[in-house]
């Protein structure tokens, strides 16, 4: 059976969103993982498809499919916006009422009204326990949410009805989770003398802001690195508003006489033009003009409320970022600026630890295809989805209300790239860096040992050795070291050898 494209993994039957969405004709890109029931009682799961068994099979009307769809897939918020204008309130309603103070109608009744702003005529559930709207052991949720009286739920929503991306709790995630590796890499900090760790900080901290530039596919001046360095260090420090995100695009931007700052006051797209016709050819369609005050907004709070309610750091910078790279809010800067939105929120929630950024970038631009295909695990089913038509500047004009696709995006495949990035940072690029400093240090004493020499001459020698297997060239020996003894020239390459173990 093809579902939208969709091949399921063995015969079944829709269940869940999956049978919601197909009823409904809903609009909207397919959720990662759907649900449906197995003709066998014995059937094997996909990371694209929930098969179960016969036994779970729902009845056929709107509740049956809501309470199964809440019980094995979570709450997925743009089904769920999508669903609730294609119902009839009455509808949701006589759900609510046939069981007003169990958990799935209290939930449904509070993800209908937040959802809507409509409110519902049900009665009130009485004493009851409050249930959390999301399930901690089914999505990433906060740790400390806030009651809702009137439908007796507690709202751990890490987001607001402007902008709420959730992630999956898959076994691969929780996993990552368990490392704490906030800890470890202060643990890894602790074991390193502090001036030793100050430079490998200071260095890491360059890394990141040149590769967040060469992702962009940009060489920029080492005062223009330094610049965004500085801005990358200083991530978490400011609370995050719009006003702070203009600033950033500022700094990223540099030279604005050809660029505009400030929110896109028109459409906007990534991809190319053709080249005979001038056309957009887009790969990604960004959010309306009208929409990003109040995408934008939704995002900022969805920033604040993840870092004080206890949201898991990592998640919480994956929904953060890659919801505002889909965003694209500005003309220019928004890839450096998805990017400093991680050193934000974990700088905000005390994951990395002070003084320190985890060089993000740097990892990113080694694994550049598979970021790119995170980013197009959204983007490009999205694109289908967006009615558009090119302008006499070769820009796009969104025909169609695409708000919620934005707002309510799966971040799971995000959150789980983003984890892994950090991972390599921890194991890789930080003892790396350490490690370099130790060796170089004892290089640069035992060079003095041999001949009294400036550090911008031990750097260069250096540089020499690393870039001739060790020995020192026939050019550094006539030229810019021609000063040396042969006894001195293998005395230093000795050196170089026991200190980088050449």
């Amino acid at each position: 059976m093809d579902f939208r494209g969709r091949l399921l993994p063995e015969r079944g039957t829709l269940a869940g969103y999956s049978a919601l969405i197909a009823r409904y004709d809903l609009v909207l890109p397919l959720p990662p993982r759907l649900a449906a029931i197995a003709d066998r009682h014995h059937p094997i799961s996909t990371d694209d498809w929930l098969m179960l068994t016969p036994r779970h099979q729902p009845h056929a009307e709107l509740g049956p499919q809501l309470t199964f769809a809440f019980r094995y897939e979570g709450i997925d918020l743009q089904v769920l916006s999508r669903l609730f204008t294609a119902v009839d309130p009455e509808e949701i309603a006589a759900i609510i009422r046939a069981a007003p103070t169990g958990a799935f109608a209290r939930r449904l009744w509070f993800l209908y009204e937040w959802l809507t702003e409509h409110q519902l005529d049900v009665p009130d559930p009485g004493k009851v326990r409050l249930a959390t709207v999301l399930d901690p052991d089914q999505q990433y949720a906060l740790g400390q949410g806030e009651p809702s009286p009137r439908h007796k739920v507690l709202n751990n929503l890490p987001g607001t009805r402007a902008f709420c991306p959730l992630a999956r709790r898959t076994p691969g995630l929780q996993a990552l989770s368990n490392l704490a590796l906030g800890d470890q890499a202060r643990a890894a900090m602790g074991r390193v003398r502090a001036d030793l760790m100050a430079r490998a900080a200071a260095f890491l901290l360059l890394n990141d802001s040149k590769s967040s530039f060469a992702i962009e596919g940009e060489r920029p001046s080492g005062q223009r690195a330094a610049r965004w360095g500085q801005a990358i260090a200083q991530a978490g420090v400011r609370a995050l508003d719009v006003a702070e995100l203009d600033r950033l695009q500022a700094v990223v931007i540099g030279d604005a006489r050809f660029v505009r700052l400030g929110l896109r006051d028109e459409g906007g797209f990534v991809g190319v033009h053709d080249r005979d016709t001038d056309q957009p050819i887009p790969d990604h369609i960004s959010a309306r003009p009208q929409d990003l005050p109040s995408l934008l907004e939704g995002l900022t709070i969805f920033a604040h409320r993840a870092a004080q309610g206890g949201m898991d750091p990592v998640v919480a910078a994956a929904s953060l970022a890659f919801g505002f790279v889909y965003i694209h809010p500005y003309v220019d800067g928004n890839g450096r600026l998805h990017r400093w939105l991680v050193h934000h929120a974990l700088a905000r929630a005390a994951f990395s630890p002070p003084g320190l950024v985890f060089p993000i970038s740097a990892v990113i631009l080694r694994h550049i295809e598979r970021y790119r295909a995170v980013l197009e695990s959204y983007s490009a089913p999205l694109l289908p989805l967006i009615d558009w038509r090119a302008t006499d500047s070769g820009n796009v004009e969104v025909l169609n209300d695409t708000a919620d696709y934005y707002r309510y995006f799966d971040a799971t495949s995000h959150a789980a790239f983003l984890y892994d990035c950090v991972e390599q940072t921890i194991i890789h690029d930080l003892p790396q860096e350490v490690r370099f400093l130790q060796a170089f240090d004892a290089f640069s004493q035992a060079v003095q040992q041999v001949v009294d020499m400036p550090m911008a001459k031990v750097e260069l020698l250096h540089k020499f050795f690393e870039q001739n297997e060790g020995r020192l060239s026939q050019r550094g020996r006539e030229r810019e070291f021609s000063a040396l003894t042969s006894d001195e020239i293998s005395r230093l390459e000795t050196a170089y050898a026991e200190a980088f173990g050449a």
